[in-house]
C-alpha cells in the first residue's frame, strides 16, 4: 500500500501522523470525513490539502485499525 503522503516528524504536530509534513493531522481529516464533510468541503476548508491526501488519510486510518485496504484494479 502506498502511503507516501503520510509523514511523522517530532517537530510537526508532536510526531502525530500528518499530511505531507504540513500542520494538518491525519486524525483531523478522518474526523471531518467521519462527521459528514464531503471531500469537496474538506478541500475548501483546508486549501493546502489535495484529494489524494484525503484518500491516503482514510487508507492509513483503515490500516491502523487492523482492516485491510486493497487497491482497486
Amino acid at each position: 500500500m502506498k502511503l507516501d503522503r503520510i509523514t511523522f516528524d517530532p517537530n510537526t504536530l508532536g510526531g502525530k501522523a500528518a499530511i505531507r509534513g504540513i500542520r494538518i493531522s491525519v486524525s483531523l481529516v478522518v474526523n471531518l470525513a467521519a462527521n459528514g464533510m464531503t471531500r469537496q468541503e474538506i478541500l475548501e476548508a483546508y486549501p493546502d490539502l489535495e484529494d489524494d491526501d484525503i484518500t491516503q488519510a482514510l487508507k492509513y486510518a483503515a490500516w491502523t485499525s487492523g482492516d485491510m485496504v486493497t487497491e482497486a484494479a
